[in-house]
């Protein structure tokens, strides 16, 4: 195993009804007046909001409103909201809902306590000192945003996707109760269970991933948290009210993305979410559909730089038999995780995502990965520019 540094400092409240508890928790931050941050009209229509301007009224706590977060959230809101908390004297934000919400709210965090541009830290042009600090009221499993310290932000000029990843910007605590992601459309709950998977699979492949250089028991956690997500994603798909499916893919959302699943290995891989931010960017399209139509191309392309790794995958989260060679192992447990996908009406290309990138733009996709990555990126094989674009080529 290798050495490695763990921090997850945000405190959970997870169950039923714990969203009654906002008030409570934001006055014990000793604020003085707090941004309620928030998507468009769901919060509002399933009454949400309502019993959290309540609980924030019972417990004495001031504040504004800024609404109208959307997907791959825009950096031109994030700096209406920094003025706004200038102008106000906002020194507490509270993120209601998904990680669009609480990604818009760590910029603001970031902008409103740092005496430059927000952007450059998602450019990576300067590095934050501080944070105004953040909470969560979880409406959406899917980002692990409300544990970890990532943030991304998305720049309309030029529809650049960037993120950062910083301690400061940590969320205090998060509320988290299941019952408050029944609402959403099957393809969302789809999305977030994919993404999830992701984040702990960014974790996994990393580069040899043979005996000694992993730690078993994080491998042991990781495999599990990704069969509980599948199965609990198969779950959903047929009984989408079911609570404790919904409580078990809200924790490995939070558990997949604060880093517990990396501990010991090594270094992450995370290119198929680079690969994926640009996608994004370019193409405005659902992060974990993206993903999902990424994944399978990408996998194909570095199998055979970590083929150990990929076999220990389809033995231990797919639980395939252990018969042929160990790439013909390795290559059913990719077919696997596509064929689990599509179950779940996620896209496994592009034309399944609804796009057709043409040569060019499949150019320009590879060299914006490549400039924001530094023209290195990855872990279970290191990917320059003509790698990246040989896999958006391979995934159209």
């Amino acid at each position: 195993m290798n050495n490695f540094e763990f921090y997850a400092p945000t405190r959970v409240v997870f169950g039923r009804g714990t969203e009654s508890r906002v008030g409570e928790l934001v006055a014990g931050c000793n604020c003085k007046k707090v941004l309620l941050h928030y998507g468009s009209g769901s919060v509002k229509k399933t009454g949400l909001l309502d019993r959290i301007k309540a609980s924030l009224d019972a417990a004495g706590v001031s504040y504004i409103e800024l609404g109208g977060v959307v997907p791959n959230p825009r950096l031109s809101l994030v700096r209406e909201g920094i003025a706004l908390c200038k102008k106000e004297g906002v020194d507490f934000l509270l993120a209601v809902g998904g990680g669009s919400v609480i990604d818009s709210a760590k910029a603001i965090g970031y902008g409103s306590a740092n005496d430059f541009d927000v952007w450059d830290i998602y450019e990576k042009k300067q590095q934050p000192t501080a944070c105004l600090p953040v909470g969560v009221v979880l409406t959406i499993a899917a980002s692990g945003s409300e544990m970890s310290n990532s943030s991304v932000i998305t720049n309309e000029d030029g529809w650049k996707k960037r993120g950062s990843g910083f301690n400061y910007c940590r969320p205090k605590f998060a509320i988290m109760n299941p019952e408050l992601t029944m609402t959403l459309p099957p393809y969302q709950t789809s999305c977030g269970c994919t993404d999830i998977l992701m984040h702990t699979m960014e974790r996994y492949f990393v580069s040899g991933g043979e005996a000694g250089s992993t730690m078993q028991l994080t491998d042991s956690i990781a495999e599990a948290l990704m069969r509980t997500v599948i199965a609990n994603s198969r779950i959903l798909m047929k009984e989408p009210d079911n609570y404790d499916a919904r409580a078990e893919i809200m924790w490995a959302g939070s558990l997949s993305h604060n880093d517990l699943t990396g501990c010991g290995n090594g270094g992450n891989d995370f290119a198929t979410h680079r690969l994926e931010h640009e996608l994004g960017g370019m193409f405005d399209v659902a992060h974990g559909a993206g993903l999902a139509a990424l994944w399978g191309t990408w996998a194909r392309y570095v199998l055979d730089s970590c083929p150990g790794r990929f076999k220990q995958f389809a033995l231990n989260v797919w639980q395939l038999p252990a018969t042929g060679s160990d790439r013909d192992i390795a290559l059913r447990g990719i077919e696997a995780t596509e064929a689990f996908f599509r179950e779940i009406n996620m896209p496994t290309n592009m034309r399944e995502l609804g796009i057709e990138p043409t040569d060019e733009e499949i150019a320009e996709l590879a060299h914006k990965c490549s400039i924001t990555a530094g023209d290195n990126l990855g872990s279970a094989l290191l990917l320059h520019e003509a790698d990246m674009k040989a896999i958006y080529e391979a995934a159209r």
